[in-house]
Protein backbone atom coordinates (compact mmCIF):
# COMPACT_ATOMS: atom_id res chain seq x y z
CA UNK A 1 0.00 0.00 0.00
CA UNK A 2 2.84 2.09 0.74
CA UNK A 3 4.69 1.81 -2.87
CA UNK A 4 0.84 2.91 -4.18
CA UNK A 5 0.45 5.82 -2.59
CA UNK A 6 4.03 6.44 -3.24
CA UNK A 7 3.50 5.96 -6.89
CA UNK A 8 -0.19 7.86 -6.97
CA UNK A 9 1.70 11.01 -5.23
CA UNK A 10 4.17 10.84 -7.89
CA UNK A 11 1.99 10.52 -10.70
CA UNK A 12 -0.14 13.61 -9.48
CA UNK A 13 2.97 15.71 -9.04
CA UNK A 14 4.05 15.21 -12.38
CA UNK A 15 1.12 17.38 -13.94
CA UNK A 16 2.07 21.10 -13.75
CA UNK A 17 -0.98 22.61 -11.90
CA UNK A 18 -1.38 19.88 -8.80
CA UNK A 19 1.24 22.65 -6.80
CA UNK A 20 -0.98 25.81 -8.27
CA UNK A 21 -3.97 24.29 -6.68
CA UNK A 22 -2.56 23.59 -3.88
CA UNK A 23 -1.05 26.71 -2.94
CA UNK A 24 -3.55 29.24 -5.26
CA UNK A 25 -6.66 29.47 -2.03
CA UNK A 26 -3.75 29.93 1.03
CA UNK A 27 -1.92 32.67 -1.10
CA UNK A 28 -4.79 34.52 -2.38
CA UNK A 29 -6.30 34.37 1.36
CA UNK A 30 -3.02 35.99 2.77
CA UNK A 31 -3.27 38.68 0.23
CA UNK A 32 -6.87 39.42 0.87
CA UNK A 33 -6.24 39.30 4.54
CA UNK A 34 -3.39 42.32 3.98
CA UNK A 35 -5.95 44.20 2.34
CA UNK A 36 -8.69 44.03 4.86
CA UNK A 37 -8.96 46.88 7.58
CA UNK A 38 -10.76 46.55 10.46
CA UNK A 39 -11.72 49.51 11.29
CA UNK A 40 -13.79 49.96 8.06
CA UNK A 41 -15.88 47.71 9.69
CA UNK A 42 -16.05 48.45 13.14
CA UNK A 43 -13.85 46.15 14.57
CA UNK A 44 -10.83 47.45 17.10
CA UNK A 45 -7.20 46.06 16.54
CA UNK A 46 -7.93 44.33 19.28
CA UNK A 47 -10.16 41.77 17.54
CA UNK A 48 -7.91 41.77 14.60
CA UNK A 49 -7.43 37.59 14.74
CA UNK A 50 -11.43 36.85 14.73
CA UNK A 51 -11.93 39.82 12.07
CA UNK A 52 -9.70 38.13 9.60
CA UNK A 53 -10.62 34.50 10.48
CA UNK A 54 -14.55 35.48 9.74
CA UNK A 55 -13.49 37.54 6.50
CA UNK A 56 -11.39 34.95 5.06
CA UNK A 57 -13.38 32.10 5.49
CA UNK A 58 -16.15 33.77 3.76
CA UNK A 59 -13.92 33.65 0.69
CA UNK A 60 -11.78 30.37 1.56
CA UNK A 61 -14.30 27.93 2.71
CA UNK A 62 -17.28 28.98 0.48
CA UNK A 63 -14.95 28.90 -2.82
CA UNK A 64 -11.57 28.30 -2.99
CA UNK A 65 -11.54 24.76 -0.72
CA UNK A 66 -14.17 23.12 -2.61
CA UNK A 67 -13.12 23.83 -6.05
CA UNK A 68 -9.50 22.84 -5.34
CA UNK A 69 -10.84 19.88 -3.91
CA UNK A 70 -12.44 19.20 -7.23
CA UNK A 71 -9.55 20.21 -9.96
CA UNK A 72 -7.16 17.59 -7.59
CA UNK A 73 -9.88 14.77 -7.77
CA UNK A 74 -9.48 15.39 -11.49
CA UNK A 75 -5.77 15.51 -11.97
CA UNK A 76 -5.38 12.38 -9.34
CA UNK A 77 -7.40 9.92 -12.40
CA UNK A 78 -6.03 12.29 -15.42
CA UNK A 79 -2.78 9.48 -16.15
CA UNK A 80 -4.86 6.31 -15.93
CA UNK A 81 -7.61 8.39 -18.49
CA UNK A 82 -4.27 8.66 -20.86
CA UNK A 83 -3.41 6.21 -23.22
CA UNK A 84 -4.37 2.96 -21.32
CA UNK A 85 -3.51 3.97 -17.95
CA UNK A 86 -6.05 2.18 -15.96
CA UNK A 87 -5.15 -1.29 -17.62
CA UNK A 88 -1.47 -0.50 -17.06
CA UNK A 89 -2.64 0.09 -13.19
CA UNK A 90 -4.47 -2.79 -13.18
CA UNK A 91 -2.49 -5.19 -14.27
CA UNK A 92 -0.25 -4.79 -11.23
CA UNK A 93 -0.09 -6.61 -8.58
CA UNK A 94 -3.37 -4.80 -6.63
CA UNK A 95 -6.86 -4.83 -5.69
CA UNK A 96 -9.19 -2.61 -6.95
CA UNK A 97 -9.86 -1.75 -3.78
CA UNK A 98 -6.38 -0.81 -2.65
CA UNK A 99 -6.13 1.92 -5.68
CA UNK A 100 -9.60 3.13 -5.27
CA UNK A 101 -8.41 3.59 -1.12
CA UNK A 102 -4.95 5.47 -2.59
CA UNK A 103 -6.20 7.72 -4.74
CA UNK A 104 -8.50 8.73 -2.07
CA UNK A 105 -6.15 9.09 0.54
CA UNK A 106 -3.77 11.38 -0.95
CA UNK A 107 -7.02 13.58 -1.97
CA UNK A 108 -7.52 14.08 1.66
CA UNK A 109 -3.53 14.52 2.64
CA UNK A 110 -3.97 17.01 0.12
CA UNK A 111 -6.51 18.77 1.26
CA UNK A 112 -5.04 18.81 5.02
CA UNK A 113 -2.06 20.22 3.56
CA UNK A 114 -4.06 22.82 1.65
CA UNK A 115 -6.06 23.69 5.50
CA UNK A 116 -2.32 24.04 7.25
CA UNK A 117 -1.66 26.56 4.67
CA UNK A 118 -4.61 28.90 5.34
CA UNK A 119 -3.37 28.27 8.81
CA UNK A 120 -0.42 29.77 8.11
CA UNK A 121 -1.83 32.67 5.79
CA UNK A 122 -4.34 33.87 8.57
CA UNK A 123 -1.28 33.65 11.18
CA UNK A 124 1.21 35.47 8.97
CA UNK A 125 -1.44 37.68 8.15
CA UNK A 126 -2.15 38.90 11.19
CA UNK A 127 1.30 39.01 12.50
CA UNK A 128 2.29 41.93 9.61
CA UNK A 129 -0.63 43.69 11.03
CA UNK A 130 0.63 43.49 14.24
CA UNK A 131 -2.23 42.20 16.04
CA UNK A 132 -2.70 42.82 19.48
CA UNK A 133 -4.28 39.43 20.98
CA UNK A 134 -3.04 36.21 21.21
CA UNK A 135 -3.27 34.15 18.60
CA UNK A 136 -6.21 31.76 18.88
CA UNK A 137 -4.25 28.68 18.12
CA UNK A 138 -7.19 25.95 19.78
CA UNK A 139 -9.88 27.91 18.00
CA UNK A 140 -8.40 28.12 14.64
CA UNK A 141 -7.39 24.75 14.85
CA UNK A 142 -11.01 23.53 15.81
CA UNK A 143 -11.87 25.40 12.74
CA UNK A 144 -9.15 23.39 10.46
CA UNK A 145 -9.85 20.23 11.05
CA UNK A 146 -13.70 20.99 11.26
CA UNK A 147 -13.05 22.15 7.33
CA UNK A 148 -11.40 19.16 6.77
CA UNK A 149 -13.19 16.50 7.57
CA UNK A 150 -15.93 18.63 5.66
CA UNK A 151 -13.99 17.57 2.61
CA UNK A 152 -13.90 13.91 3.02
CA UNK A 153 -17.32 13.45 1.67
CA UNK A 154 -17.08 15.99 -1.33
CA UNK A 155 -13.55 14.80 -2.05
CA UNK A 156 -14.94 11.21 -2.21
CA UNK A 157 -18.02 12.33 -4.96
CA UNK A 158 -15.32 13.73 -6.68
CA UNK A 159 -13.23 11.25 -6.95
CA UNK A 160 -15.81 8.93 -8.31
CA UNK A 161 -16.78 11.49 -11.03
CA UNK A 162 -13.03 11.76 -11.97
CA UNK A 163 -13.42 7.97 -12.35
CA UNK A 164 -16.81 8.22 -14.02
CA UNK A 165 -15.80 10.69 -17.01
CA UNK A 166 -12.77 10.66 -19.07
CA UNK A 167 -12.64 13.91 -19.37
CA UNK A 168 -11.13 16.44 -16.98
CA UNK A 169 -13.56 19.44 -17.15
CA UNK A 170 -16.76 17.18 -16.65
CA UNK A 171 -16.35 16.24 -13.18
CA UNK A 172 -14.78 19.93 -12.72
CA UNK A 173 -18.68 21.10 -13.96
CA UNK A 174 -20.59 19.26 -11.91
CA UNK A 175 -17.96 20.44 -8.58
CA UNK A 176 -18.63 23.82 -10.01
CA UNK A 177 -22.88 23.26 -10.41
CA UNK A 178 -22.91 22.52 -6.98
CA UNK A 179 -20.86 24.93 -5.10
CA UNK A 180 -22.50 28.09 -6.40
CA UNK A 181 -25.70 27.02 -4.22
CA UNK A 182 -23.59 26.26 -1.15
CA UNK A 183 -23.21 30.41 -1.01
CA UNK A 184 -27.43 30.58 -0.93
CA UNK A 185 -27.56 27.28 1.28
CA UNK A 186 -25.38 28.81 4.16
CA UNK A 187 -27.72 31.78 4.38
CA UNK A 188 -30.84 29.16 4.86
CA UNK A 189 -31.34 27.44 8.52
CA UNK A 190 -33.17 24.85 6.95
CA UNK A 191 -31.09 23.92 3.78
CA UNK A 192 -27.71 24.84 4.75
CA UNK A 193 -27.14 22.23 7.83
CA UNK A 194 -28.47 19.86 4.92
CA UNK A 195 -26.32 20.62 1.96
CA UNK A 196 -22.72 18.73 1.87
CA UNK A 197 -20.65 21.73 -0.27
CA UNK A 198 -22.13 24.41 2.75
CA UNK A 199 -20.26 22.11 5.06
CA UNK A 200 -16.57 23.52 4.76
CA UNK A 201 -17.77 26.85 5.47
CA UNK A 202 -19.89 25.83 8.31
CA UNK A 203 -17.53 24.02 9.72
CA UNK A 204 -15.03 26.43 9.59
CA UNK A 205 -16.96 29.62 10.22
CA UNK A 206 -15.94 30.90 14.18
CA UNK A 207 -18.88 31.55 15.70
CA UNK A 208 -19.40 32.62 19.24
CA UNK A 209 -23.22 31.40 19.41
CA UNK A 210 -21.34 27.10 18.59
CA UNK A 211 -18.29 27.51 20.19
CA UNK A 212 -19.20 24.49 22.77
CA UNK A 213 -20.17 22.52 19.54
CA UNK A 214 -18.22 20.70 17.66
CA UNK A 215 -16.38 22.08 14.82
CA UNK A 216 -18.97 24.93 14.77
CA UNK A 217 -22.06 22.98 14.15
CA UNK A 218 -24.20 20.52 16.27
CA UNK A 219 -22.47 16.35 16.65
CA UNK A 220 -25.99 15.17 14.81
CA UNK A 221 -25.27 17.37 11.71
CA UNK A 222 -21.29 16.23 11.58
CA UNK A 223 -22.78 12.49 11.87
CA UNK A 224 -25.78 12.37 9.56
CA UNK A 225 -24.47 15.06 6.93
CA UNK A 226 -21.09 14.83 6.78
CA UNK A 227 -20.95 10.81 7.86
CA UNK A 228 -23.86 10.25 5.91
CA UNK A 229 -23.25 11.50 2.40
CA UNK A 230 -19.25 10.53 2.93
CA UNK A 231 -20.75 6.57 3.10
CA UNK A 232 -22.94 7.14 0.24
CA UNK A 233 -20.48 8.85 -1.94
CA UNK A 234 -17.40 6.75 -1.28
CA UNK A 235 -19.14 3.36 -1.29
CA UNK A 236 -21.10 4.65 -4.18
CA UNK A 237 -17.44 5.25 -6.19
CA UNK A 238 -15.99 1.86 -4.82
CA UNK A 239 -18.58 0.53 -6.01
CA UNK A 240 -18.39 1.85 -9.52
CA UNK A 241 -15.09 1.60 -9.59
CA UNK A 242 -14.72 -2.67 -8.64
CA UNK A 243 -18.02 -3.40 -10.93
CA UNK A 244 -16.45 -0.96 -13.99
CA UNK A 245 -15.04 -3.55 -16.99
CA UNK A 246 -14.33 -1.10 -19.56
CA UNK A 247 -12.49 1.41 -17.62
Amino acid sequence: MISLLQSEWFKLRKSKFVFTAILLGPLITFFYALTLQPDKFGFEKIFLWEFLIAFTTLLYALHFLPLTTGILAGLICRYEHQNGGWKQLLAMPVTRNQVFLAKYTILILIALTIQLLYLLAIWTSGVLKEAEEPFPMMLLWKSIFGGWIATFPLLALQLWMSMLFKSFAAPFAVNVVFTLPAILAVNSEKFGPLYPWAQPFLMMYVSGDAENDIFFVPWEQVLTVVGGSFLIFFFGGLLYFRQKENI
